[in-house]
């Protein structure tokens, strides 16, 4: 089954749309204490009409466990919930990830909605069908491909985002530039992401999300070009990883340079579009190493991150902690560590390996060289 992503200009309007088209006998939303106080009041009047049950469980990707996916099972089991069913997901990826989840396995399979109040979640998570959760300390460890019927992508909640957040989208969007095409990657380093323009930012969303339902449409399970999709993520979950086992220790999370500008402090732990950003300039430093990405191309992308992302703080003592949580990346065979890399803006290299010296030199490149 294919998604529908509705890009909303009238957020009530599309929803009811979507409701209207998907069967039903009961319906629930799927919130985070959060996105329950920020976000729901957008939709509730149109939810109360059709009496949907809310469920509504932790924020912050810690919680996206499977004690928390019960939770959810036990909530829709309770509220009376069949097979013809529809869950509501409304809120950032980690809603989106474990609700896709919840709905793709509870009675087999259930249909959902996906609205993403994140710029991570519109262009990221929300968006291609992969659900799922962390387990064992590690990322989306366990999940599911399960397309959402609809995904409606509407820039109104971003008024709700501190800058942090912000940031963590638009790294996904510098990702997907990077992969497509170099007049968007030249739009995006030159946008002003601290104090955007939300309806210059909705077109944006829009273009990038673009590229990914391409790449998806082409490659629905990752058997080959999707792969392109994890450009920047095999550092950049070790990163996200390690902050979360380190809960405030080695690493230090989203240090924007200008925080001033930023309406609130970012926490500890590594948000992961810090931490993909980041991971960007690893494997950019490593596609330039082994692919010849111009290195003009990577020093601008690494000054662009450096000054909206700031910096993150490890060590060389981290560098066996991190290369061994890239061993454990879902993308890797026979243990060798998988990497897809940039011969230059939207020049794709899928299934390429790096050494471990190699991976050194981007850590240490990450730290002191951009």
């Amino acid at each position: 089954m294919q998604q529908r992503v509705i890009i909303s200009q009238d957020i009530e309007h599309d929803l009811a749309q979507a409701i209207a088209e998907t069967e039903h006998d009961r319906v629930f939303v799927l919130t985070d204490d959060i996105t329950q106080e920020c976000c729901l009041p957008k939709v509730a009047a149109l939810l109360t009409k059709h009496n949907a049950t809310t469920i509504t469980i932790r924020h912050d990707d810690t919680n996206k466990t499977l004690a928390t996916l019960a939770d959810v099972w036990t909530a829709l089991q309770r509220g009376g919930a069949t097979r013809h069913s529809l869950l509501v997901n409304l809120g950032g990826g980690m809603v989106t990830d474990l609700g896709g989840f919840a709905a793709a396995t509870f009675k087999r399979g259930i249909n959902f909605i996906n609205i993403p109040t994140t710029l991570l979640a519109m262009v990221d998570a929300a968006v291609g069908g992969k659900t799922g959760i962390n387990f064992g300390g590690l990322k989306n460890e366990v999940g599911a491909f399960a397309n959402a019927r609809y995904v409606i992508v509407n820039t109104c909640f971003l008024d709700t985002l501190d800058t942090a957040n912000l940031c963590s989208g638009y790294a996904e969007m510098l990702k997907h530039s990077l992969i497509s095409n170099a007049q968007m990657w030249a739009e995006h380093v030159n946008f002003d992401i601290l104090q955007p323009d939300l309806a210059e930012l909705q077109r944006m969303v829009a273009a990038s999300i673009a590229v990914k339902e391409h790449i998806v449409a082409d490659d629905p399970h990752e058997h080959g070009i999707r792969k392109a999709l994890n450009f920047g993520h095999t550092i950049g979950h070790a990163l996200e990883e390690f902050s979360m086992q380190q809960q405030g220790g080695a690493v230090v999370s989203a240090q924007l340079l200008p925080l001033a500008r930023a309406r609130t402090a970012p926490k500890n732990t590594l948000l992961h579009g810090y931490a993909v950003a980041f991971g960007l300039i690893g494997e950019l430093y490593i596609s330039a190493r082994k692919a010849g990405f111009p290195t003009a191309r990577l020093h601008q992308t690494a000054r662009f991150i450096r000054e909206n992302y700031g910096a993150v703080a490890f060590t060389c003592d981290d560098y066996p902690t991190l290369l061994n949580l890239m061993r454990h990346d879902k993308k890797n065979t026979s243990g060798t560590i998988n990497f897809t890399l940039l011969h230059d803006i939207g020049d794709i290299r899928i299934n390429q390996t790096a050494t471990d010296e190699e991976i050194r030199e981007a850590l240490d490149f990450i730290r002191e060289g951009y």
